[in-house]
């Protein structure tokens, strides 16, 4: 039986940006907080600054030497939470409406997230 490959029409609205100061909420990095340098929509997952380094054996090119290199891997949405900006709390985002644009603000205390 074959399946359908499905599309998406729209991209999902996710809570995580990329440039979010975030933490992570469970996990071995639990506690850690760091800035989103990517967010993979289609796989919820995000790649965090300083958390869940891995270790990758890379092989060497004429450019580039060989050897085990250290890089951040991906980690679940699920597991991580904006941090306010102003009090620098972990906080739920919720959205609302403000001069016809749709913003982002936190939960805990009603600020505006960038």
């Amino acid at each position: 039986m074959a399946t359908k490959n499905k599309v998406k029409r729209f991209a999902p609205k996710l809570h995580v940006r990329k440039g979010d100061q975030v933490m992570v909420l469970a996990g071995d990095d639990k506690g850690k907080t760091g800035q989103v340098l990517q967010v993979i929509p289609d796989k919820n997952r995000a790649i965090v600054e300083g958390v869940n380094i891995v270790k990758k054996h890379v092989k060497a090119t004429q450019n580039e030497e060989g050897g085990i290199q250290e890089m951040e891997a991906t980690i679940h949405l699920s597991n991580l939470a904006v941090l306010d900006p102003k009090t620098g709390e972990p906080t739920r985002v919720g959205r609302r409406s403000e001069d016809g644009e749709s913003v982002r603000y936190s939960k805990k205390t009603g600020n505006v997230i960038k």
